[in-house]
C-alpha cells in the first residue's frame, strides 16, 4: 500500500541518524590509532560518500539534502564560534605580527610556486589558468585545523592562536586576490576601485567586530539579562554568533571569520550578569556535538574517489599537492619567531585547503578558466590537503615536551 503520509522531516531524521552513528564510529577508530576524532570522522564521511562503487546508494543522497547541508554550514560556524570563545583579544593581539606575516607569505609563497609549478607540470595550460592554479593554492580552511587543535586541547597554545589569526587574515587576503584574478580573466584588466572597496569593507568588518564589539557586547548582554528568561543566556551567545556570521557573509567574508570574531569578543565577564557559574563553551559544547560532525562528515562524502583513477592527473595532482604543502610550510619556518614556537605546527596547521579551494576552482570554473582536467587534479589537491594535516599534527604536538602541551 502506497504511503500517502509524505512528512518531509524523516529523510532528514535517517541522514541523521547515519551521520551521527557514522562520526561516532569513526571517531572511536581514530582514537584507537591515537588519531583526532576529526579524521575519523573524514574518513568515514569518504566511505559512505564512495559506497555507490560497490553498487550501494542507499547513502548516496545524503550529501545533497539540502536541509543537511544546512546543518553543515551551522556546524562549522558553531566549531569556529567555540573556538573563538576559548580565545582571548588579548591572546591573539599579542601574536598579531607573527599572524599578519604569516598569512602574508601563507599567501605569497604558494601563489608564486603554484604559478611556476603548474606551468611546469601542465605546460599546455593558458597563463591565466597557472594565475588561477597559483590564487587555488593560496586557499586556506581553518575548519580542519581548528577542530585538530579543539580534540587536542590545544586552541590556547601560541602556536594554535598564530594560524587561527593567520587564518582570518588569510580569508581578507583571499577575497582581494580572487577579485583580482576573476576581473582579469573576465575583462583583461581589474578595476581599483572594486578592489578597494571590496578591501575596505572586509578590514572593516574585522576591526569593528574586534574592538567595538567588545562594548557592544556588554551593553547588549547586560539588556538580554534583564529579560531572566530560561535558556536566555544560549539564546543571546546564539544570537551573537549567527549575526555575526550574517554580517560577515553581507561584506563577502566567509560566514566562519565572523562566527570567530565574535566567539573572540565573547569574554566569559560579559556573562556575569546571567548570574550562572557555567561558563559559555559549557552552554556551546552540546550543540557542538550535535552540529559539527554533521560538516565534517559531509566533507569527507563530497570526495569522489574516482578522479583518482586516471594516472596523468593523479601524478599532476599529487606534484601539486607536494607544491601546496611546502608552500604553507615555507611560511611556517620562514616567518615566525621565538625559541619555543613549533613552525611546523604553524605550516602543516595552514595546510589544509578545504571548501576555500574547491570555491576558488569553482569560480574559476564558472568563469572559463579552470577546465574540468584542472578542476579533477584541484579535487584531489583539496582532500590530499585535508586529510594529511590531522594525523601530522596529532603527531607534532603529541611529540612536544609535556609541560609544553598541557
Amino acid at each position: 500500500m502506497e504511503n500517502l503520509h509524505h512528512d518531509p522531516v524523516v529523510p532528514v531524521l535517517f541522514a541523521l541518524v547515519v551521520i551521527l552513528l557514522s562520526a561516532k564510529i569513526g571517531g572511536a577508530v581514530a582514537s584507537y590509532f591515537n588519531q583526532p576524532d576529526v579524521l575519523g570522522e573524514l574518513t568515514a564521511g569518504i566511505i559512505l560518500g564512495n559506497l555507490t562503487l560497490l553498487n550501494y546508494n542507499n547513502f548516496s543522497h545524503i550529501a545533497h539534502n539540502h536541509t543537511i547541508e544546512i546543518l553543515s554550514g551551522l556546524g562549522v560556524i558553531i566549531l569556529l564560534f567555540e573556538v573563538g570563545l576559548e580565545s582571548k583579544i588579548d591572546e591573539m593581539l599579542a601574536v598579531g605580527v607573527q599572524s599578519f606575516l604569516v598569512a602574508i607569505a601563507g599567501v605569497v609563497t604558494p601563489f608564486a610556486i603554484g604559478y611556476y609549478a603548474s606551468g611546469i607540470i601542465l605546460p599546455d595550460l593558458a597563463e591565466i589558468s597557472k594565475v588561477f592554479m597559483g590564487a587555488i593554492l593560496t586557499a586556506t580552511s581553518v575548519g580542519i585545523t581548528a577542530r585538530v587543535f579543539k580534540d587536542l586541547n590545544y586552541t590556547k597554545q601560541k602556536e594554535a592562536r598564530i594560524v587561527l589569526g593567520a587564518a582570518v587574515i588569510d580569508d581578507i587576503l583571499g577575497l582581494i586576490i580572487l577579485a583580482i584574478v576573476a576581473g582579469v580573466a573576465q575583462t583583461g584588466s581589474v578595476e581599483a576601485s572594486n578592489i578597494a572597496i571590496i578591501s575596505t569593507k572586509a578590514i572593516g568588518f574585522v576591526v569593528i567586530a574586534l574592538f567595538l564589539g567588545k562594548v557592544f557586547a556588554k551593553t547588549t548582554v547586560k539588556t538580554f539579562s534583564l529579560l531572566k528568561l530560561p535558556g536566555m543566556m544560549l539564546s543571546t551567545m546564539l544570537i551573537f554568533c549567527f549575526f555575526g556570521a550574517y554580517l560577515a557573509d553581507q561584506v563577502g567574508l566567509a560566514t566562519i571569520v565572523g562566527a570567530f570574531a565574535i566567539g573572540l569578543v565573547l569574554e566569559d565577564v560579559h556573562f556575569e550578569p546571567f548570574k550562572d557559574r557555567s561558563t559559555p563553551e559549557d552552554y556551546i559544547r552540546p550543540i557542538a556535538y550535535f552540529l559539527v560532525p554533521i560538516f565534517f562528515i559531509l566533507t569527507g562524502m563530497q570526495v569522489d574517489l574516482t578522479v583518482f583513477a586516471n594516472p596523468s592527473i593523479l601524478v599532476a595532482a599529487l606534484l601539486l599537492t607536494s607544491v601546496a604543502i611546502v608552500g604553507k610550510l615555507i611560511c611556517g619556518w620562514c616567518f615566525t619567531s621565538g625559541t619555543k614556537i613549533n613552525r611546523a605546527i604553524i605550516g602543516f596547521g595552514m595546510v589544509p585547503r578545504g571548501e576555500v579551494g574547491l570555491i576558488f576552482a569553482t569560480v574559476g570554473k564558472s568563469i572559463g578558466v579552470v577546465d574540468d582536467r584542472l578542476y579533477a587534479i584541484t579535487v584531489i589537491v583539496v582532500i590530499l590537503t585535508t586529510l594529511i594535516p590531522p594525523p601530522v599534527l596529532n603527531f607534532l604536538i603529541k611529540s612536544q615536551p609535556k609541560e609544553e602541551y598541557l
